[in-house]
């Protein structure tokens, strides 16, 4: 497990159960890259209990032969909350979103893009974040991406309170499925931002067969959590 020193501890941005999809305790960076702040970021998926990554209701053969609407994933359309009081200072929505989904072709698209990183000399927040909000906590920026288009609740200028919805997760973006990629960072302006370690204040997890309190703690690479309002 990798070590993070000094995390700011923040509330989980979501409720339910979630998967942690990448984590910086499997690996630094998280993302494999230092750019845009993403040393430490997260990403969420919404998962059943099959065998394997399933974000879908559709059977194996079926998903991957020709996959499955969007909006019936199961993460699909669930608010996301305020990690922290604060600021907004950039909230971007109106990207669109695929509505079907094919698993090879979202895989396809994000390796070409991620492959067009070292090429551009000017990463279009847009284009990687898809719908996208940032708020500014003092001197921490948290970036929620991939957002559903239509569904950013918050206007920049705007005040929020840890736990306010401030939209919902969507497939918006470099996103291969629905989720939320979360990170905090030192800067609003993610060209030149780094990112910031990064703790969930309180949160359940699957081990075993029961679930275990954990407090101040950073996930693990595939770890169901539950978060209650």
């Amino acid at each position: 497990m990798v070590e993070l020193h000094n995390p700011v501890v923040v509330d989980l941005p979501l409720r339910g159960e979630w998967t942690v999809e990448r984590t910086p305790a499997d690996r630094l960076p998280s993302h494999g890259t230092d750019a845009l702040g993403m040393r430490y970021a997260y990403d969420f998926i919404r998962t059943d209990d099959r065998n394997g990554t399933r974000v879908h209701p559709a059977g194996r053969l079926r998903w991957l032969l020709i996959g499955g609407r969007t909006r019936d994933c199961y993460g699909w359309g669930e608010p996301i909350h305020a990690v922290l009081s604060g600021d907004v200072v950039h909230a971007v929505d109106g990207e669109p979103e695929r509505r079907w989904l094919h698993p090879v072709r979202e895989a396809w698209c994000a390796l070409r893009t991620a492959r067009s990183f070292s090429t551009m000399a000017a990463v279009d927040a847009r284009r990687i974040a898809g719908n996208h909000v940032i708020i500014r906590s003092d001197q921490v920026f948290a970036l929620y991406a991939h957002l559903s288009s239509g569904s950013v609740a918050v206007r920049p200028g705007q005040r929020v309170s840890a736990g306010d919805v401030i939209g919902r997760v969507g497939h918006s973006g470099n996103s291969t499925a629905p989720h939320l990629h979360f990170q905090l960072m030192d800067s609003a302006d993610v060209q030149r931002a780094r990112g910031i370690p990064c703790a969930f204040s309180r949160y359940l997890v699957r081990r075993g067969g029961s679930l275990e309190h954990v407090q101040g703690g950073i996930p693990n690479r595939r770890e169901r959590l539950r978060v209650t309002p």
